[in-house]
């Protein structure tokens, strides 16, 4: 993931998208948007950062629709930093809003866990460790 990660409370720090077919549409970003790409290993198969042209900074993630992240709907999904991950997603049920599976961890960059809001729409929260 990107420097963005550091941001604080309220901001959007990551996007990636969960898709079956990752190298597909890891090839159409790459020759619409000019994106380069580099292998993230993941258990017996690989996701892919995205990054700016010319070896700029990664700007975001394209990932296969596995394991844990099969459930996962195939739009953008934007992670959005908070300052407590447990207390937001409490407030996400208590505002009528859904949880797309449990708090996971991010490696050593934090643990976020995927929302659905009361109009349907999905995002991650994301507190940094």
């Amino acid at each position: 993931m990107s420097e963005s990660m550091k941001a604080g409370p309220g901001s959007i720090t990551w996007t990636d998208l969960t898709v079956d077919n990752a190298e597909e549409i890891r090839d159409f970003y790459s020759a619409v948007v000019g994106w380069e790409f580099e292998a993230v290993p993941m258990e017996g198969y690989d996701d892919y950062g995205m990054s700016e042209p010319g070896g700029g900074r990664t700007v975001a993630g394209i990932c296969h629709a596995r394991g844990v992240n099969a459930h996962l709907p195939p739009q953008w999904l934007m992670y959005i930093t908070v300052a407590d991950i447990e207390e937001s997603v409490r407030q996400c049920l208590a505002h009528g809003g859904q949880t797309l599976g449990d708090i996971r961890s991010l490696g050593g960059a934090g643990r976020f866990c995927v929302i659905r809001d009361p109009a349907g729409a999905v995002a991650a929260l994301f507190q940094t460790t």
